[in-house]
């Protein structure tokens, strides 16, 4: 007789925790191989025992359908920024494994990875030029010194000096998480020889210029690119002298890639943010982004084709009222793939390069890095139920609808008894009666009839978005999976619903926004009946954080409790000790000590006296964007008047909380800072 093999029962379904969370493996970088038969990425796993991440490459066969990956490096040190050989036998990437971060090339041919560079100091970024003859790469130096081993030598110095004191004579003295030590990122170039290594001394390409290329303190390799014959490296940078933390003018150069010539500024006539310069396959065309407000880092980012022969320019899809997050050219020089917010999703989308026609090429969710090759586009895309996965599509179909195939299905089996929140997007009328747009998420295990506790998130920015995407910081899933119901309203200000609701918000903190989260809140529970409106926490980082606080003195009973991360407590306080300048001074209508009115107008410290909601502060003590003295104000006001309140401090954390050890003490903390005020 016939025996079935036994098989296993499923797991109970369950919520989804942080723990799954910070446990999860993350895809990115995907880039295809010049025939487009094969893709390279990343995958990020967690040590929590070393309490770090660890990043280590991928490929799959394109060819074979259904093929299963194949783990390219290993080891304790990671692997990352990947890029093929010209003719597809090899793959460079950056690793730290020889002790600094070096360019390596492992061939696909069998044998191991071997060093490319050997230099002094830590390679940052890097391209490989379309030739796969030369390197043009970033690192950190004194621009004053000739040599990387002067650079060297300075380092080693500081670092056997017992005395720890820095001077400084102009701004940045500190930057996002960083005290300046006199170095700038600078470019450099240099040959690759006969045996695959660059041994003769870079060349520099940028180190004329008193800036940062690529900028600090997120700036990569999409800040620099060769031109098709490998010839010129077009680049941004933003001279800094003493206006560099008021200033946005990031302006786009070009220069030999095998230097001797001064770099030449393309974009003088603009000052406003000009980046991401990047040729086309042709060489005849360079496309860059270009905002139009100088002071302005949330102004739209328009995308601008400058003829390589005579310099004209000119502006395509001018009147698509979108923000470029990044581009590729296609193939045939004729179009671009370009991601942007839209309407709550982050989207792909085709645009001719002669007319200007956009098409949609992707639906809901988020859209990350993305690549395209001949007819082949592979993109990194998620959504609020599904952290990042890979998928490839056809290029010439031009449609949002047409049919992806998936590649990548990390965590499936590690999260195959999470049932994740059902979510939906919905609208109302908002300040002034202008259409508002929101999320909302029940709990895992929502039942009918029943009504839940409510997590109203506020995002920051404040020019962002808490669209339809994937968070490994603020991700309404830890609530859905603790039992709660998120509320996450896209208010006045934005990204996604045209420049001019993204404007609105500037000068206008405490206004407009307010107002919507109001009756965006109000609109959700009434039309989502599972919303239990009395028992309801807000919570919100950064300008998310701000709101914590003007709800504590403008709504101050609108919830049992708030959380408030990083947040503003002062206007006058940040105007004078936060570190990019040109963020306070747009927003608030000039430096304080012009438009002292201006930064009181809606300033949380005016409204103390109001308070009495319960309040959790967390403050990163590496923070320099909103300094510890912020979250340290939000805490005295809080316990001088007696309102029940707790401050949890990282020492170790800036703006974000990255490390996994933290992260799980972070959010158990926010969870029984909510359970504590939620509870039947």
């Amino acid at each position: 007789m016939a025996t079935t093999a036994a098989v296993p029962a499923l797991a109970a379904p369950r919520g989804f925790t942080v723990e799954d969370m910070v446990a999860m493996e993350r895809v990115g970088s995907p880039v295809l191989s010049p025939d487009a038969t094969r893709v390279v990425y990343t995958v990020r796993t967690t040590n929590l025992d070393k309490n770090r991440g660890n990043t280590q490459l991928w490929m799959i066969d394109l060819r074979a359908p259904n093929a299963a990956p194949r783990q390219l490096t290993r080891g304790d040190a990671s692997a990352s920024d990947p890029q093929w050989s010209p003719n597809g036998d090899a793959i460079y990437f950056l690793s730290g494994r020889s002790g600094s971060s070096q360019v390596w090339q492992l061939p696909l041919n069998g044998g191991e990875a071997a060093k490319v560079t050997d230099l002094a100091l830590d390679v940052d970024t890097y391209r490989l030029s379309p030739q796969g003859d030369r390197l043009a790469f970033s690192m950190g130096v004194f621009l004053d010194c000739a040599d990387l081993a002067c650079t060297k030598k300075r380092l080693d110095d500081k670092a056997k000096n017992k005395a720890s004191g820095m001077a400084y004579d102009q701004m940045f003295v500190r930057h996002w998480d960083t005290w300046a030590d006199g170095r700038r990122n600078a470019l450099y170039s240099a040959p690759i020889d006969s045996t695959g290594k660059v041994s003769a001394a870079p060349v520099s390409l940028s180190g004329t210029l008193d800036g940062d290329a690529p900028s600090k303190p997120f700036g990569d390799n999409g800040e620099y690119h060769f031109s098709p014959d490998g010839k010129t490296v077009a680049f941004s940078v933003r001279v800094a002298g003493r206006t560099e933390s008021w200033s946005t003018n990031f302006d786009v150069y070009t220069i030999p890639a095998a230097g001797g010539q001064a770099p030449r500024n393309l974009t003088a006539d603009n000052p406003a943010w000009d980046a991401k310069a990047t040729y086309s396959p042709d060489g005849r065309t360079l496309a860059y982004v270009a905002m139009t407000k100088p002071g302005f880092e949330a102004d739209r980012f328009r995308l601008v084709l400058m003829d390589v022969a005579t310099g004209k320019k000119r502006t395509v899809a001018d009147d698509w009222d979108r923000s470029v997050a990044d581009f590729r050219w296609t193939p045939d020089s004729k179009a671009f793939l370009v991601s942007a917010d839209d309407v709550g999703q982050h989207r792909l989308f085709h645009i001719d390069a002669a007319s200007g026609k956009v098409n949609a090429l992707t639906g809901k969710g988020a859209v990350g890095d993305f690549d395209v090759r001949g007819n082949t586009i592979v993109l990194a895309q998620a959504n609020l139920a599904s952290g990042a996965q890979l998928y490839t599509r056809k290029l010439d179909a031009k449609s949002e609808t047409a049919p992806m195939v998936q590649l990548t299905k990390q965590n499936a089996a590690a999260l195959a008894d999470v049932r994740f929140g059902e979510y939906e997007q919905f609208s109302f009328a908002g300040a002034n009666g202008e259409t508002v747009y929101g999320h909302v998420m029940k709990p895992w295990n929502a039942k009918a009839g029943e009504k839940y506790p409510i997590a109203f998130l506020v995002h920051g920015g404040p020019q962002g978005s808490f669209g339809n995407s994937w968070s490994y910081r603020w991700n309404p899933q830890v609530y859905a999976g603790a039992g709660y119901a998120t509320v996450f309203i896209d208010f006045h200000g934005s990204t996604g619903y045209g420049q001019k609701f993204t404007d609105s918000i500037s000068g206008d903190w405490g206004g407009k926004p307010l107002v919507d989260l109001q009756k965006g809140l109000e609109a959700a529970t009434k039309k989502f009946p599972w919303l239990d409106r009395e028992r309801s926490c807000a919570l919100g980082a950064s300008y998310g954080g701000y709101m914590m606080n003007w709800i504590a003195g403008n709504w101050p009973d609108g919830f049992k409790c708030l959380v408030n991360h990083d947040g503003v407590f002062d206007n006058r306080g940040m105007a004078y000790a936060t570190e990019e300048l040109w963020f306070t001074e747009w927003e608030n209508g000039g430096p304080y000590y012009d438009a002292p009115a201006k930064h009181e107008q809606f300033n949380p410290v005016n409204f103390v006296k109001n308070w009495k909601t319960p309040m959790l502060v967390v403050q990163g003590d590496l923070d320099f964007r909103i300094p510890t003295a912020q979250g340290l104000g939000t805490f005295t006001a809080l316990q001088r008047q007696g309102i029940p309140s707790k401050l949890l401090v990282f020492p170790d954390e800036n703006h974000w909380v990255l490390k996994p050890a933290n992260s799980l003490l972070w959010h158990h903390t926010v969870l029984d800072w909510l359970n504590t005020y939620t509870k039947k």
